[in-house]
């Protein structure tokens, strides 16, 4: 599923609408030339018109803030397909819950192939965070929108605007419920690095700040492997929301969506 697979940002189109676009081989943008399927009203198919012609613009642009906007909140996994070659996938570590009495330890990004550390006392500042966060199209997170983007913004008194996913609630949908590492190993999603969890990651930084190196090597090596794993999952939970829709033969054999404009 891709966003020019998409006429759900029509003011007047739901579910129903689009999938019978989708059934009248209206399967993309560029597909659509005007002509009303049935049981769309005059008024829908000119706001479908209106909406195309700017949306094909701004996907020309890549302007992903654009699809940010225009998409309903529970539909923003639609992006995923067509910005994830520069998606940032980032995770953070913490010395407890509270935004406002607890100090972030490391972030990791992961963002085409590459994956960065930024630890607490070296090189975790506004600015780096800033710019990672500027190079990306979109921001992809497993529960960033109440925790770690808040705890960000508040701990470093910076504005994080990039548009964002947030797998939680996707994987909601898909009934995949808990945290990150029971759905994981629902999904068969493995991890190389160590079999820790949130109390070990403080304890771990405590033991770092007490002078253990070995203990910041584990602290990251677990944080990288959240931000890496959520590239799999992302992958996995996308290919079945989109399983769950008409356009179920996969999204790039959708050879008159449009596709090609990126």
């Amino acid at each position: 599923m891709r966003v020019d697979n998409s006429f759900i940002p029509v003011r007047g189109v739901g579910e129903t609408t689009e999938r019978r676009l989708w059934e009248s081989g209206v399967t993309g943008w560029s597909a659509y030339d005007g002509q009303r399927p049935r049981g769309v009203g005059a008024t829908t198919a000119g706001r479908i018109e209106s909406f195309v012609d700017e949306a094909l613009e701004r996907l020309d642009d890549r302007d992903a803030d654009y699809f940010d906007r225009a998409f309903p909140r529970g539909e923003h996994w639609r992006l995923y397909e067509t910005f994830r070659e520069n998606v940032c996938f980032f995770d953070i570590e913490t010395t407890g819950l509270s935004q406002h009495r607890d100090r972030v330890t490391t972030v990791s990004f992961h963002r085409g192939g590459e994956t960065t550390t930024l630890v607490q006392g070296r090189d975790l500042t506004p600015s780096a965070v800033r710019e990672e966060f500027a190079a990306a199209d979109l921001l992809c997170t497993f529960n960033g929108e109440r925790f770690d983007v808040p705890f960000l913004e508040t701990a470093l008194d910076i504005d994080v605007d990039t548009p964002h996913l947030d797998l939680m609630y996707p994987c909601r949908r898909l009934d995949l419920t808990g945290g990150l590492k029971p759905i994981e190993r629902e999904l068969g999603i493995d991890r190389d690095g160590p079999d820790i969890g949130g109390s070990d990651a403080v304890r771990l930084w405590h033991q770092y700040e007490a002078g253990d190196e070995s203990a910041l090597e584990r602290l990251v090596s677990y944080n990288r492997d959240d931000t890496e794993n959520l590239r799999r999952l992302a992958d996995e939970t996308c290919r079945r929301l989109h399983a769950r829709t008409p356009l179920d033969d996969g999204v790039s054999s959708l050879a008159d969506s449009g596709g090609d404009r990126l």
